[in-house]
């Protein structure tokens, strides 16, 4: 491995003069070294080479929206083979009911770490520095370093699926509970494919934390003199708290992944029975994992704050309020960490001070969706697909918090503690509200990246397709965590088999959905109606404008007097309005 890395460094450090980058946004290049370079590499090498905050931005989109694809298709796998309770459907679908183990755990991490985490540094890349007017992110090399490590990290994770000798996928869930996960006992824990996932889960966390030192860093220095304190933006607040979340939690997951390589490898005891303990295990993941949520939440509800106002005709309501709000999420999200553990029989004083956090960290996401509803209140709203996913994504958010404060309290969550109410309250939040934020976020700056529009009748198929196929998938896991049927397992009793059905049929809607939003965006990415506005969305009417958009239209005119047809950049309908979606 080290010798392959030596050599594409060789490699790059042949075909291109690194020394000629600085952060400058597109076009030509400069450094105090004198060496210069007018334009970028073309090609392929353009995309291994670059240090362009927006082209690394497009790597992370892309990256992630293949993990989304590979993970969607794992858990279209699993639906199917819930489709009937027996166990014969299972072994003549999937083949065995190990592999059902194997996708459940592969399609957890994937979603998380692969989809996630990356598709919010996505954002962040492209956008942060437009919106702060700095030349680019503070460490150019170290952002392309941040993105590089994570394709490694996902062919590690999915190595079992590969045909290699002796390589099975890991059958961990993705929480990695020990003893199992330390390859204890006859199964197949103690397969390599585990080691494997081990390691590319810390590239990701390295990845992560290289990152967050990056966004912390441009915030702080980078921005211009005009952007203060005062008057930064709602997503830039929230890529920031992110940025601090990560710097605590993906450390103390990288450690914690080195002592199981450690107890699996090396006959160190820190997890298993007779040694360590399994349930400190539990402690180190979820002071990593609960903070983890918030570190995927945070951003898209900044980018929801962001986009919703542009399309409610108003400025957000309460802005210091969010931006009070989103950093106290920041604070209480590590001290919540053990109401995932109340049925492992921790000290009962315990379990009520995390019951009281749990609790009380509902307060700041509550004034959040106030504030979001206070804004749409009185508000000329215009029914775009970006504001559709932006209400979707407060309805969704708020069902999903709801079930959430439940679990919070000690004696309701040792009865649904397990079940399927965890998974529906769970996805709630990172299918019914991240995951709409995302796609918020992607179709309100499609034409800022793209300078062309979607085709918008597909675009709003695809959101009432996710928003029907959502609610039917997970609030059917909710009643069926009400009716008692635990998470994680292939077979069922019959009495729970309506209801299973009813979420595969709401998975398959989702399925349709993301199809239709592929289609729609490599279709428009090439062939799309050029966008003849710098102010596509029509916002200066109300002052909404923002600077991401100024520097849009700084682009397009830069184009056009570096001798482009006005036809390149501008046809008829530019501008969109309610009407037109």
């Amino acid at each position: 491995m080290g010798a392959l890395l030596l050599g594409v460094a060789v490699f790059l450090a042949r075909v291109e003069d690194w020394r000629s980058y600085t952060p400058l946004g597109a076009g030509g290049t400069a450094g105090e070294s004198g060496y210069v370079s007018q334009e970028k590499p073309s090609g392929i090498i353009r995309w291994f080479t670059t240090v362009d905050h927006k082209d690394i931005g497009l790597l992370y989109g892309t990256y992630a929206l293949i993990a989304f694809v590979v993970g969607g298709t794992m858990v279209m796998l699993m639906r199917a083979e819930l489709w009937t309770p027996s166990n014969d459907a299972s072994l003549d679908l999937l083949g065995s009911a190990t592999f059902y183990n194997s996708l459940l755990t592969s399609h957890g991490i994937t979603m998380l770490f692969l989809f996630g985490t990356p598709i919010i540094a996505a954002f962040a890349n492209y956008l942060v520095p437009l919106i702060i007017d700095a030349d680019d992110m503070a460490f150019p090399r170290i952002n392309a370093i941040a993105f590089w490590l994570l394709p490694p990290g996902a062919l590690l994770i999915w190595a079992g699926f590969f045909p290699l000798p002796d390589v099975i996928p890991a059958q961990t869930a993705w929480t990695m509970y020990t003893p199992l996960s330390a390859g204890v006992g006859a199964g197949n824990q103690s397969n390599v494919g585990v080691d494997l996932m081990l390691l590319g889960l810390h590239l990701t966390g390295v990845s992560a934390t290289m990152g967050a030192i990056n966004f912390i860093a441009t915030i702080f220095t980078e921005r211009s003199e005009d952007v203060t304190w005062a008057n930064l933006d709602i997503f830039s607040w929230t890529i920031l708290t992110q940025s601090g979340l990560i710097l605590f939690a993906f450390p103390l997951l990288g450690s914690a992944l080195v002592m199981l390589l450690l107890d699996r490898n090396l006959g160190t005891t820190f997890f298993v029975v007779g040694g360590g303990d399994p349930i400190l295990w539990q402690h180190l993941f979820w002071f990593f994992g609960h903070p983890e949520v918030y570190i995927l939440v945070l951003p898209p509800m900044g980018i929801v704050s962001y986009v919703l106002p542009r399309f409610a005709g108003r400025k957000l309501f309460g802005f210091k309020f969010v931006v009070y709000s989103t950093l106290a999420i920041g604070v209480l999200s590590f001290g919540v960490w053990a109401h995932h553990m109340f049925s492992t029989g921790i000290d009962p004083r315990l379990r009520a001070s995390f019951m009281a956090v749990s609790l009380a960290i509902a307060i700041p996401s509550a004034v959040k969706t106030f504030n979001w509803i206070t804004t749409m209140w009185n508000g000329k709203l215009r029914l775009t697909t970006p504001m559709l996913y932006c209400i979707g994504f407060v309805s969704n958010f708020i069902i999903g918090g709801v079930t959430g404060v439940f679990l919070a309290s000690v004696p309701v969550d040792l009865v649904l503690h397990d079940t399927y109410y965890v998974v529906g309250h769970f996805h709630y939040i990172v299918m019914g509200a991240i995951t709409f934020a995302g796609m918020a976020g992607i179709y309100y700056w499609f034409p800022l990246v793209t300078g062309r529009w979607y085709q918008r009748r597909l675009a709003k198929a695809h959101f009432w397709l996710w928003m029907v196929g959502t609610n039917l998938t997970f609030f059917a896991m909710v009643l069926l965590g009400y009716g008692g049927m635990p998470r994680r397992y292939a077979t069922y009793l019959p009495e729970f088999a309506t209801l299973h059905r009813i979420a595969t049929v709401g998975a398959a809607l989702l399925f349709v959905g993301g199809l239709i939003f592929v289609y729609n965006i490599a279709t428009s990415w090439v062939e799309g109606t050029r966008v003849s506005s710098g102010d596509p969305w029509n916002l200066a009417e109300k002052n909404l404008n923002t600077a991401e958009w100024a520097w849009f239209e700084q682009r397009r005119e830069t184009a056009l007097a570096d001798g482009g047809e006005e036809g390149d950049a501008v046809t008829d309908g530019g501008k969109v309005d309610a009407d037109d979606e």
